[in-house]
């Protein structure tokens, strides 16, 4: 991991945040061999092998076999030493064999991993297998936490807390810590963009190129901004054949595109001269990579200000956040 420029950014960003953090007792130490206990019966002493090691000798004693500290899940990771810890970076388990970091403080950015998960070590290969191995030496296990330091690092001990709220399955550091402050969630495409929602009134659903976020509260109909990335034509046959699709009233006009001061879009407008109650469409499109994004707007409006602005506010909020990553 520290072979190469973002690498090495994670590192720096990783001691900064472990500098920050603490925390309080990993049950006995594992450094090689495990202490272990004997078992006995009144039948039959049972023989201890001297080369094998045993299960923990702890009232802490681990509920996690020797050769598999880690399982599937979440662990936020700070340094043993540090107070307040900040709990902002996580290792995310997808498997006990593989994962990714996230950093919750920097947009979730972080490294894919593979381990190897041995007797009182761990063996790390940050960005894939064929990186170097980082050795975590294990101190400690208790009720899921688990305490090491890396071998190159011994003066820094760490911590990895088993956060049993979160779901390993597309977690996002950036939106858990959102939840426990009530803020927005950031939604991010694999096509380079991203947008902020309302978790309590949006749901976001993705399925291959198309991405949707619905409305979820009072509203009367369908309510939804639906994203989608195609290959098949440019932006502005894509906006010409959304107008076409939508009526004879339907328009085009030129437009800077959302989150850009440059770029230029498409602006489609299914019903210009309507006011009211009914249905509205309307779509911004751009060039993207080859193809168009288009980002597609489906709002019913009942003409009772109190239910159609919050459905408005909500949905205009996602289009004004709307960032690009490489622009």
């Amino acid at each position: 991991m520290r072979k190469n420029t973002l690498r090495n950014g994670i590192v720096i960003a990783l001691a900064t945040m472990m500098a920050m953090a603490t925390m309080t007792g990993c049950g006995k130490g594992v450094s090689g061999e495990v202490a272990g206990t004997e078992e006995s019966s009144a039948a039959e002493e049972t023989v201890v092998d001297e080369n094998v090691p045993l299960a923990a000798e702890s009232e802490e004693s681990s509920e996690v076999a020797t050769d598999s500290y880690f399982i599937k899940g979440v662990y936020a990771n700070y340094a043993k030493e540090a107070e307040n810890p900040q709990k902002a970076y996580f290792y995310v388990f997808s498997e006990d064999t593989y994962g990714y970091t996230a950093d919750g403080e920097n947009n979730d950015m972080g490294l894919p991993f593979s381990i190897e998960q041995g007797d009182g070590t761990v063996d790390f290969y940050f960005g894939g297998a064929d990186e170097t191995k980082e050795t975590l030496i294990v101190t400690g296990v208790s009720d899921g936490t688990v305490c090491g330091y890396f071998e190159d690092v011994p003066e820094r001990e760490l911590v990895f807390e088993a956060v049993k709220d979160a779901d390993p399955e597309g977690f996002s550091a950036v939106n858990y810590l959102s939840a426990k402050t009530g803020d927005d969630f950031v939604y991010r495409d694999a096509n380079g963009w991203s947008v902020k929602y309302n978790p309590s009134v949006i749901t976001v659903n993705t399925s291959g190129p198309i991405t949707t976020f619905v409305y979820t509260g009072d509203c009367p109909g369908t309510c939804m901004i639906t994203s989608e990335y195609g290959v098949d034509m440019d932006a502005e046959a894509k906006a010409e054949a959304m107008a076409k699709s939508w009526g004879d009233e339907a328009t085009v006009t030129e437009c800077t595109f959302p989150g850009t001061e440059d770029v230029k879009g498409f602006y489609v407008n299914a019903n210009p001269g309507q006011t009211g109650a009914g249905l509205y469409e309307s779509a911004y499109v751009r060039d993207q990579m080859g193809g168009y994004l288009v980002f597609e707007c489906t709002d019913h409006v009942s003409g009772n200000d109190e239910v159609d602005i919050p459905v408005s506010d909500a949905l205009a909020a996602i289009i004004d956040s709307l960032t690009f990553e490489f622009e």
